[in-house]
């Protein structure tokens, strides 16, 4: 049976400081500089994104699909 040794110079040290990439480092200190990002994001992503749905006029729109052609772009015999 082989015994495992153990090293010390490669254990994890006792004040293990974890890992943060660049990118992060960046955003945390752009957050930092400018603590009004964050609400400014929010407010542009509601100008586009959120918005109340109309059913109505969704169930409409879809009633009025019409179904492709197998062919787009073959025209009609009249």
């Amino acid at each position: 049976m082989q015994q495992i040794r153990f090293c010390l110079s490669q254990a994890m040290p006792l004040f293990w400081k974890p890992y943060t990439s660049d990118v992060t480092n960046f955003i945390g200190e752009l957050k930092a500089k400018k603590p009004t990002l964050e609400a400014e994001q929010r407010a542009g992503r509601a100008l586009l994104w959120d918005k109340a749905l109309d059913r109505t006029a969704q169930a409409e729109w879809q009633d009025a699909k019409v179904p492709q052609q197998p062919y787009v772009y073959q025209t009609q015999p009249d």
